[in-house]
């Protein structure tokens, strides 16, 4: 059983928690009023626990970033302190939204928000992964009838390792998992995000990921 912070009680925060903890799992839930927030939890689970964000981070051994990513870098790089040692996987992108709330532009072109948080956490290993799908998709892959694919971006290899094995939990086979490479490659997958907004005014607010086939 594995400590696991997860930063962010949204729809992403709580579905992953919701998993996790049913996989055996010991889950915090860091959010801004933890009383006011596990008030209001109907249908979480209730082993799931809820702190604030900074003890959040310093008591998790395992840190996940599901905060907005417009504002996930000036958050993090508060709890430098709080995350050091330890590894953060980081699910969000950093977005600009257009008029109608889907994102619209990146906030880092030519560099990821994966990059940025590694540069301000230097003492802590990044891993860049699940941000390439809706929701849904993070913790139930065999929804989607093609198999999907979660990437893998950061710059230590037993990092990676672990996360793969948190794929694992979540329902991921390992030959839905790519490996990119170090952190560098998150820009790429973090660029995918401009698909999602023309896919769902087309389609709707369907299941689907941006896949690799071969």
């Amino acid at each position: 059983m594995t400590s696991i912070g997860i930063l962010g009680a949204g729809r992403v925060g709580a579905n992953l928690a919701g998993k996790l903890s049913a996989a055996g799992h010991r889950v915090t839930l860091g959010v801004r009023n933890p009383e006011v927030t596990a008030a209001l939890a109907t249908g979480i689970d209730p082993r799931i626990a809820f702190a604030d964000q900074r003890t959040t981070a310093r008591t998790a051994h395992i840190v996940i970033n599901a905060t907005p990513g417009d504002t996930s870098l000036d958050r993090l790089a508060g709890l430098r302190t709080e995350l050091s040692g330890k590894l953060l996987v980081d699910v969000s992108n950093a977005t600009h939204d257009a008029e109608d709330g889907l994102p619209g532009d990146l906030c880092y072109p030519g560099s990821s928000l994966a990059e940025r948080l590694q540069a301000a956490l230097p003492d802590t290993q990044v891993v860049k992964t699940l941000n390439t799908m809706l929701f849904m998709v993070m913790t139930a892959p065999d929804l989607l009838a093609t198999p999907p694919t979660a990437y893998l971006s950061g710059d230590d290899q037993n990092a990676k390792r672990t996360v793969t094995g948190l794929l694992g939990d979540l329902g991921w086979q390992p030959a839905w998992i790519e490996d990119l490479g170090g952190i560098t490659t998150a820009r790429a997958t973090e660029a995918m995000v401009l698909v999602v907004p023309p896919v769902l005014r087309r389609h709707g607010f369907k299941p689907f990921a941006v896949s690799l086939a071969r």
